[in-house]
């Protein structure tokens, strides 16, 4: 306990995503590469013997860290330092590892491979807070509920249609990200400042050879596009796409959680909150929102992150500087494992959420009167009444009674308050009909629906492999 220790992997981060980017995953890739590259190598006829690539094949598990870390003190360049490790644990093979190429072919092919493997997760995470809150939304369709706008009281909407809003905004980094995936390219095997010269001289000037080793070796780490040019290293754009990319998400996320802390504020919805849970050291009876504020944290550390990318990228000189390694080191992993934690953490909300049916329309309730206003007047109208002289009367009406509610916290007497009033000739008990939530809900169940069937389900349908996965918080 005496070292640092990072909080999206001891709090807060799946397994699934911290092997991804583990030192692991990340240096048995560069051997994954550096095997892939001598195979196609030996086939398009160089001088290295299958015996090499057994003793490759035989040793790429086990990497000795310590000799690593003790070869970079030395050299002071990390890529040699695995090539030596691994030159080591295979003296057969020492001759040809990393043959003819320079270190962004293991660095930056690598750092594509969790790129895509990191986005899989998440979308297998997006899909599923996808599918709960339209489970959510068709379940609520039709339930009233108080609208906002600039957070004062607006026409009523259903607690279903607000989710489709959330999910609309899903839906759009949804899109993103399947264009990502569908557009990411590999390095592939480049040369040191992208000329593949290095190439020219291990095949004889046969360009045929360099074109087939660098498709075949990124069809091989399943990657059916590849970058035509490079510099040393890929287009930088694509660290500053892809944190982009999850800062959308984490914009759509915390979106979620400030409207769910606000209507847990209104006591009408609230997130989870366990038996044992404690909301307050001092007050016993609060029960905070955690879950939605923690999103709100990582969210923010997120979109801080995409600032950082699109520096690097912006500020890359000719064919490559290394000023983006450090700063690549430190914001393309923790986006990923930030924007994983705050999915886990909204299945986790969204698997138990809660909603207060009454609470919501007792809030209806003590608004509807003023929303009823403009039909009073059309119905006044209506029987014979004066419109300039009924309108000055319900706003007479309409003062009082909000001075009530503001000034005295006496409830909303404005129906009671119009009902007793012989000027008015509307029919009483066709006001009180009228005064029924679901006459102020315009066409939101309709829409909910409408939304769910054509614009959801063909993506839950089409992802129906993916629902389904544990969102259990470490703490």
């Amino acid at each position: 306990m005496n070292s640092y220790k990072n909080p999206l992997e001891e709090r807060y981060s799946s397994p699934e995503m911290l092997y991804n980017f583990s030192p692991n995953n990340k240096f048995r890739n560069w051997r994954k590469l550096w095997i892939a590259l001598a195979e196609i190598e030996k086939d398009l006829g160089l001088d290295i013997s299958q015996e090499q690539i057994a003793d490759l094949k035989n040793n790429a598990e086990e990497i000795d860290y310590e000799k690593a870390a003790a070869y970079e003190k030395k050299f002071r360049h990390d890529v040699m330092a695995h090539v030596h490790t691994y030159g080591d644990a295979a003296p057969l093979a020492k001759g040809i590892i990393h043959l003819g190429a320079t270190s962004a072919f293991v660095g930056d092919n690598t750092d594509l491979i969790q790129m895509r493997d990191g986005l899989l997760i998440l979308k297998k995470q997006l899909i599923n807070v996808i599918k709960n809150l339209s489970d959510f939304a068709l379940e609520y369709k039709d339930l009233p509920t108080l609208g906002f706008t600039h957070y004062q009281p607006a026409q009523l909407t259903t607690v279903g249609k607000r989710a489709t809003l959330w999910l609309q905004s899903l839906l759009l980094d949804f899109e993103e990200l399947e264009f990502f995936l569908d557009t990411l390219r590999f390095r592939g095997v480049k040369g040191t400042t992208g000329t593949a010269a290095s190439f020219l001289e291990l095949f004889g000037g046969d360009y045929s050879k360099v074109k087939h080793l660098d498709k075949e070796l990124s069809q091989r780490f399943g990657f059916e596009k590849v970058f035509g040019v490079s510099g040393q290293t890929y287009d930088r754009k694509i660290d500053a796409k892809v944190v982009a990319l999850l800062s959308n998400i984490a914009q759509s996320a915390h979106k979620f959680t400030n409207d769910l802390r606000l209507l847990q504020n209104l006591k009408e919805i609230e997130e989870p909150f366990e038996k044992n849970q404690i909301g307050s050291s001092a007050m016993a009876y609060k029960r905070n929102p955690m879950r939605s504020e923690r999103i709100g944290a990582l969210a923010k550390f997120v979109m801080s992150l995409s600032t950082s990318s699109a520096m690097v990228a912006s500020t890359q000189w000719f064919e490559r500087t290394l000023d983006d390694s450090a700063n690549k080191r430190l914001v393309i992993p923790q986006a990923f494992l930030a924007v994983d934690a705050i999915l886990l953490i909204w299945n986790n909300i969204l698997n138990g959420i809660v909603v207060y049916e009454n609470r919501i329309r007792k809030h209806i309730m003590e608004e509807l009167p003023f929303m009823a206003t403009e039909y009073i007047i059309m119905e006044e109208v209506k029987a014979g009444g004066d419109r300039q002289e009924i309108h000055e009367t319900i706003r007479v009406h309409s003062m009082e009674a909000s001075k009530k509610v503001k000034e005295e916290g006496m409830e909303n007497d404005l129906l009671e308050r119009i009902l007793s009033d012989d000027s008015l000739k509307l029919d009483k008990s066709k006001l009180m009909e009228v005064l029924d939530p679901n006459n102020f809900i315009g066409f939101a169940p309709v829409q909910t629906a409408e939304f769910i069937e054509n614009e959801v389900q063909p993506l839950l349908d089409k992802y129906s492999d993916m629902i389904g996965l544990n969102a259990d918080l470490k703490v």
